[in-house]
């Protein structure tokens, strides 16, 4: 059952309507996302690329571009090492255009999912060594390769590490003690000691800071790389990052750098997946094209991804775009199956009634656990972790809700893994078959979340009756995009419809389309996706309900029509 409430923060709002020249509606849906005090108000509206940070704030910058001048000056062969989802495709594009512009004698290499695990290891340490290679630099990943980065500097590489991903910890006494890598240079803003202001990057967003801080060493015009900022947007989304403070800036720029992009492989991509550019938002970048470039990641190889990136005819481009949408339609298609299995897990075994689920399918293919995890984890509601038999033991990933801060539960149990890590609200894991039921069982030990905690609540910013829905109101809303994880999309509500005219379309039947009227008889033509059966006959067992909804502009042959999506209902 889900809790609704209407979020009410105060503030003048008629002062700042005038003052930002928005109305007072739009000045209240900004208090709601927290945005406080002119400066921050005038940034999330207006922010530009001039009001990003000086990446040489970040802890260790001067030492990394100090080490990165001298190795293209002395021609020595630098390889990125990157890591095999969307985030770390795009960090080891932009780290390897932006140092091959400077001159540098540069490669890239990617672990296979399967065979070489996440991140830095061993193998992928000797390969380089084998290559000839003098300096890694990783990117999306480092900052848990404590081990492995020490074999590397005994064999005498040179290592920089750029991540974002939390600094890995022991506690003793209440108090934690941060393991960082004895690397050449450690580029990563969660750092205590980092001065950085923003915490919030992704990986491709430090690799670019490290790019930029380059170009400003050099002398060099910012307007050379201007256009590695549409993959900081790609990985921003795609990595879901909080749409706040500079990823607004990076997401708001990259899009626009999106629809006029020469890159061929994200044309391609674009074309292949028939979306107009002139339309693209966070949703394409997020559900369409993020996946494709994932997919490649999790049942091929993600360096097909970034040959994607970095293909220089249009008939390369094609051929591999189209591979990708392959991929990521087969991907679907094994979801699908592992979420079906995870279902009749939970609803006919113990497993369900854990606060925490641990499931575990054997047979499932383990690049998409963390996909299942996140379906779970919507239908239930619970912290999820889904764990699949891999080639040395079990291999797993997980999804957590707001109240349960997943990478510290995790910490809390950490001698039954054989390696893990994450953020709070995802995780990856491995370890031994025969220690799946104690993990199971320690996790829900530990677990402390509450009834209340476990409750889905629908955070509404405001009553919106049909008679205020306007074009021009809705083309306001289009100032708060781009819209995601931190910076969500409005929620309206209104209460007491009455349902006009309910039928179920489209060529799958999976839309259902209404007449909403309210109490003053204004009218509404609405559209649900979902369960569109039970909403029928849930609306059919009512003479009333209640919804949230966002409103929106149909153009259909040419004519205008206001409309609602309904998002909840009661």
């Amino acid at each position: 059952m889900q809790k609704w409430f209407v979020t009410m923060k105060k503030a003048d709002f008629e002062a700042i309507a005038k003052k930002y020249q928005i109305s007072p509606m739009l000045a209240r849906l900004i208090r709601n996302r927290d945005i406080i005090g002119d400066d921050n108000i005038a940034n999330y509206l207006n922010g530009t690329e001039a009001d990003l940070h000086d990446g040489f704030l970040m802890k260790d910058m001067k030492r990394a571009i100090a080490i990165l001048s001298n190795k293209i000056q002395e021609g020595k062969k630098i390889r990125v090492m990157g890591d095999y989802d969307i985030d770390g495709v795009n960090a080891s594009y932009i780290l390897k255009e932006g140092l091959q512009k400077l001159g540098a004698c540069v490669d890239t290499d990617i672990p296979d999912r399967m065979k070489d695990g996440y991140g830095l290891s061993k193998l992928l340490i000797d390969r380089a060594i084998l290559d000839g290679v003098d300096t890694i630099i990783t990117c999306d990943n480092g900052i848990a390769a404590y081990d492995e980065i020490e074999y590397g500097k005994q064999q005498k590489l040179t290592i920089i590490v750029t991540d974002h991903h939390e600094i890995p910890y022991q506690e003793y006494d209440g108090r934690k003690e941060y393991i960082i890598p004895k690397a050449d240079a450690v580029v990563n803003p969660h750092q205590i000691d980092c001065s950085y202001p923003f915490k919030g990057l992704c990986g491709a967003a430090v690799a670019y800071k490290v790019i930029e801080s380059l170009y400003k060493e050099k002398g060099k015009s910012l307007e050379e790389i201007e256009y590695l900022i549409q993959n900081v947007a790609i990985a921003t989304i795609g990595d879901v990052m909080d749409l706040v403070g500079e990823n607004r800036i990076f997401v708001k720029k990259g899009l626009r750098l999106l629809k006029t992009t020469e890159n061929l492989g994200l044309k391609a991509l674009m074309e292949c997946n028939q979306i107009d550019k002139n339309r693209l938002s966070s949703y394409h970048i997020g559900f369409i094209i993020g996946p494709c470039i994932n997919a490649s990641g999790r049942l091929d190889t993600a360096k097909r991804a970034l040959e994607l990136l970095e293909a220089k005819t249009t008939r390369d481009a094609v051929r591999i775009a189209e591979d990708l949408k392959v991929l990521n339609d087969n991907r679907k298609e094994l979801t699908e199956k592992g979420v079906e299995q995870a279902v009749k897990l939970i609803e006919t075994t113990s497993v369900g009634k854990d606060r925490v689920l641990v499931i575990y399918l054997p047979d499932c293919h383990e690049s998409i656990a963390g996909i299942i995890a996140g379906r779970i984890k919507e239908r239930y509601y619970k912290p999820t972790f889904v764990l699949t038999k891999a080639e040395h033991g079990v291999k797993g990933s997980g999804r957590s809700i707001e109240a349960y801060n997943m990478y510290e539960e995790m910490c809390k149990c950490k001698t039954i893994f054989t390696k893990f890590g994450g953020h709070k609200l995802a995780a990856g894991l491995s370890l031994e078959e025969e220690n799946v039921e104690s993990f199971r069982q320690k996790i829900n030990e530990l677990a402390q979340l509450t009834d209340e905690d476990l409750c889905p609540k629908v955070s509404i910013d405001m009553r919106l009756p049909f008679s205020f829905i306007s074009e021009e109101f809705i083309q306001e809303l289009e100032l708060l995009e781009p819209f995601g994880k931190g910076n969500s999309k409005p929620v309206f509500a209104e209460k007491n419809i009455r349902v006009r005219n309910p039928r179920i379309i489209g060529k799958n039947k999976n839309v259902l389309k209404f007449q909403a009227e309210d109490l003053n008889g204004n009218k509404i033509d609405a559209i649900y996706f979902g369960d569109v059966q039970k909403c029928m006959e849930y609306m059919q067992s009512q003479e009333q309900l209640s919804v949230t909804y966002y409103p929106a502009v149909n153009e259909f042959q040419g004519n205008k029509t206001l409309q609602i999506i309904v998002e909840n209902y009661l």
